[in-house]
């Protein structure tokens, strides 16, 4: 339990998310998540931590290491696969120093005002993250190369799981990783190397955050207005840890309980077949609108089918307990927590996700419009509702752990 991991170390296997909020009284955090992405997994916890800051926070915060699962038993004494929920290990001891700068960031906030006198003070939230990963620690890198890499690696994974790996090259057999071979002088050849150290976003949450705006200009220019108010925010940190999000719900602009329902919007500018199996024109990933609201969920179904818009939703990754844990991941979160109805809308991942190559050349522009539009009539229909989303599920605790 929670109480029980306080001002210890907390060994944990398998996925982390939300593993700091639940336990946030450990003194740390042991890792053990699969060998191939432990040095990724390092070169990530090695970086600048970044925490939003609490009033007069003096908090020390947890410190984290990455381990393979051979090596659990010098902490616990026994093997991972031996150990149970409160199995007590060794003593550790040590010294942990901090210096704290603040890293100042902010949300974009902005309301368009709903046309019914009393159905205006009421809003239907629309929201995207406008941050990315900054620059590469290791430098640049070839970019051409690396993403002729990625692609090939992507394809043997696929060919023998029939899944996009969970990370770009990632997940690959020994065999597998020394049978690609990348021609670079070809490449080259094509087009003179480029070296890039900059993590573009270009998909994540470039997509999204274009797409945001474009709803809020049509809405904008509309002579006839919703009759509930648009809520936009385009949330910062998201990539941090949600702290963009988690921050507005915690201190919103507008009466919390005057959200009638959100509508997230992450990574829409992909989704064809050449970038993850199953895709096609109409693909699109839809995460969370029944989990609260079964009526925002039918809803969703009913405008799709009513307005002709073709697409072929993917509930996949919303399956309860599903490892990639997608529920919990992007900014609709922070406002399920608070029991307000949410969707998600994401055309998926591919081999460009959190990579130097996510450009936007590799966009899918009418696809991006295509979601925009349908997430802005989407939108229409919730705020045009005669009452507000019926919540049918239970409103879940907004300090407990989130669960996919």
């Amino acid at each position: 339990t929670p109480s029980d991991a306080r001002g210890k170390v907390v060994i944990v296997s398998g996925p982390t998310p939300g593993i700091g909020r639940r336990y946030a009284d450990a003194a740390g955090f042991i890792i053990v998540p699969a060998e191939q992405i432990i040095p990724q997994l390092r070169a990530f916890m090695s970086q600048v931590s970044t925490q939003m800051r609490e009033p007069a926070d003096t908090v020390v915060r947890p410190l984290s290491l990455a381990v393979p699962a051979a090596s659990i038993p010098l902490f616990l004494g026994v093997p991972i696969a031996n150990a149970h929920p409160g199995t007590t290990g060794k003593i550790l001891s040590g010294e942990i120093r901090y210096r704290m700068v603040d890293a100042p960031a902010r949300n974009v906030v902005a309301i368009i005002r709903g046309s019914d006198p009393r159905l205006r003070n009421e809003f239907v939230a629309l929201g995207a993250h406008n941050d990315h990963l900054g620059l590469r620690d290791e430098g640049p890198v070839d970019t051409d190369s690396l993403r002729a890499f990625n692609e090939i690696a992507a394809k043997l994974y696929i060919a023998r799981t029939h899944e996009l790996p969970g990370f770009p090259g990632t997940g690959l057999t020994a065999p597998e990783r020394s049978s690609i071979h990348v021609s670079v002088d070809s490449l080259h050849h094509i087009r003179p190397a480029r070296r890039d150290s900059i993590y573009n976003g270009a998909d994540d949450d470039g997509s999204g955050s274009v797409g945001l705006l474009e709803i809020a200009e049509k809405f904008a220019s509309d002579k006839v207005k919703p009759k509930r108010s648009l809520l936009f925010v385009w949330h910062t940190g998201e990539e941090l840890g949600l702290f963009g999000s988690e921050f507005f719900t915690d201190h919103p602009t507008v009466s919390r309980d005057s959200i009638v329902g959100q509508l997230n919007i992450d990574m829409i500018g992909r989704g064809e077949a050449a970038d993850l199996p199953g895709g096609n024109p109409g693909f699109l990933q839809v995460i969370g609108s029944r989990r609260l609201s079964t009526e925002l969920g039918d809803l969703l179904e009913t405008v799709n089918t009513r307005d002709a818009l073709g697409f072929k939703f993917d509930y996949s990754f919303d399956a309860p307990g599903h490892p990639e844990q997608y529920y919990c991941r992007s900014d609709h979160y922070e406002y399920a927590r608070y029991g307000i109805p949410i969707a998600f809308m994401s055309t998926g991942g591919h081999i460009d996700y959190h990579q130097v190559t996510d450009e936007p050349q590799y966009i899918n522009y009418s696809h991006l419009a295509r979601v925009a539009s349908f997430v802005a009539d989407l939108a229409t229909h919730v705020a045009d509702l005669d009452h507000r989303l019926v919540v049918d599920h239970p409103k879940p605790n907004p300090t407990a752990e989130c669960i996919q």
